[in-house]
């Protein structure tokens, strides 16, 4: 063999080889990508609210995790319990990185927030551009001490109103209520007179929970004209319960536990039990917040497919028309320093919540899947009849581990077409209460008696304004608990409230 050909013969060796070896790379390309991209992924551990019976599908949670970037691990906790799994993870120091705290929970968990508990994010917002669009007067509602600890999610000013089988009025020959007087009569029909129609004496006018105020108390108290927890008059702050109007509202509630005409259980019920008893056709009246609506009467057709339910939101009182109001923000994603160690780890966090409003992550959390959760008919969002109950099963969930989930310009603009008529008629009742809103006069201001205290001093109301209905105490007990009250700190809050007012307003000057 001369050295030409065994020049060639090495040469094609090489050339073998290296094909092999390109080959032997080609094919493990996937595997290292994978390994790759699965590093690359921002570990977050997060306890939230379920509010529906299952949490969001596998396969939503895999989709938003590929679109923001994040490996989530999500605790889901039923709502009914979640303030009490929340305050023991508090107070045993086994939180996750990000806890939700709801709105009505704030106070609870300000004093461990003063306690550095919890990172200060607002030197870390204009650093993304979502999170520095965020909404700085609804951060300011939620500010502590002049700083930012928590990412909100949004919630109109209020969704309360009114659900009410619409086929027992009819069966009773009985018109949507619009008085005071007129809804205690639609509640003793109901009662009294077989709404249902199976000759028996079988069904209850109002259901209720152990919830004085997402329950049915506060919004029958904002009908009668009671202040939203404080009124403030000539810069004096009275609570609520030391007004007349609260009184009508307890006299009110009075009358139907005594004649039997809601549930006599309602100060243990909780809210499952409340909407079994709507669902399962044993009670027609329902006081609270008219998003659960969609999903209670999807689940009342299950039961009975002639059930029919109608939503109403103006009850006139003696003051006209009101209803009480929240802060814009429904509740907040608090940021544990003992599980989020570096600053590292929290900005890659806090760049998750920021992909989190991007527009594909902001829609997929808010709406599901395109083509299976919903349609886009010319631009917008429509969500037909076939696909409204996959949508409410699967993918509204999600809506706790979103954050400005109202304001966010990313999100597509729902469709009056095509939109489930119930639907539609929470979206416009929910506007409606725009116009008559109750303001909480104390958002903004801090005493801090009513953060250490303040919910222990309320549960003294709470226990009287039970009692007071339940026919335990009289007007005279009530009035001695206000003083006790007042005694064991409530006085204290008053005055703090009135100098944070003052205040407030000598800096705005």
């Amino acid at each position: 063999m001369n050295k030409y050909a065994l020049r060639w013969i090495r040469l094609a060796i090489l050339v073998i080889s290296a094909g092999v070896l390109l080959s032997s790379c080609s094919s493990g390309v996937p595997d290292a990508e994978k390994e790759k991209a699965k590093l690359a992924l921002t570990p977050i551990s997060m306890m939230v609210p379920l509010f529906q019976p299952q949490p969001p599908t596998d396969e939503l949670m895999r989709e938003l995790n590929e679109k923001t970037g994040a490996e989530l691990n999500v605790q889901w906790i039923p709502d009914d319990i979640y303030t009490s799994k929340m305050l023991n993870a508090l107070e045993t120091n086994t939180l996750k990185q990000v806890t939700y705290v709801r709105q009505i929970d704030y106070n609870l968990v300000k004093n461990s927030i003063r306690s550095d508990m919890f990172w200060d994010i607002g030197p870390y917002l204009d650093y993304y551009p979502n999170l520095k669009t965020l909404s700085k007067d609804t951060l300011n509602e939620t500010m502590l001490d002049g700083k930012y600890y928590g990412l909100y999610n949004e919630r109109p000013s209020s969704r309360q109103g009114i659900m009410i089988r619409k086929d027992w009025l009819e069966r009773l020959g009985l018109k949507e209520p619009t008085t005071m007087d007129e809804l205690y009569q639609v509640i003793k029909a109901f009662t009294l007179d077989d709404p249902d129609g199976n000759g028996k004496q079988d069904t209850m006018g109002m259901t209720d929970r152990n919830d004085l105020v997402y329950g049915a108390f506060k919004t029958l108290s904002s009908y009668f004209g009671t202040p939203n927890n404080w009124l403030l008059s000539k810069g004096t702050f009275i609570p609520d319960f030391e007004t007349p109007e609260y009184m009508d509202t307890m006299n009110f509630m009075k009358k139907l536990y005594s004649e039997n005409i809601m549930n006599k259980d309602f100060p243990v019920a909780s809210k499952q039990v409340q909407r079994y008893m709507m669902i399962s056709g044993k009670a027609g009246v329902y006081v609270g917040s008219l998003s659960d609506a969609p999903r209670m009467f999807e689940e009342m057709k299950q039961v009975n497919a002639n059930a029919d339910l109608t939503l109403i939101n103006h009850i006139q009182g003696p003051k006209g028309y009101g209803v009480w109001s929240i802060p814009h923000y429904s509740g907040l994603f608090l940021f544990s320093k003992k599980s989020i160690k570096t600053q590292e780890e929290l900005k890659a966090i806090l760049a998750f919540f920021d992909k989190t409003m991007n527009k594909d992550a902001a829609n997929l959390m808010l709406y599901g899947q395109e083509g299976k959760h919903y349609l886009i008919k010319d631009g917008q969002v429509a969500v037909p009849t076939e696909m409204f109950q996959r949508m409410n099963a699967e993918v509204r969930p999600l809506l706790s581990l979103m954050i400005a989930n109202i304001s966010n310009p990313n999100l597509l603009k729902p469709s009056e077409k095509g939109q489930e008529p119930i639907l539609q008629k929470v979206n416009q009742l929910v506007a409606d209460n725009e116009s008559m809103l109750i303001h909480d006069p104390t958002v903004g201001l801090s005493s801090l008696t009513n953060d250490a205290h303040g919910t222990e001093l309320g549960s003294i109301m709470t226990n009287a304004t039970y009692n007071y209905i339940l026919g335990k105490i009289d007007a005279a007990g009530f009035r001695n608990e206000i003083e006790s009250w007042k005694n064991r700190g409530g006085a204290q809050i008053i005055k703090e409230f009135e100098e944070a007012y003052n205040k407030s307003k000598t800096a705005a000057r």
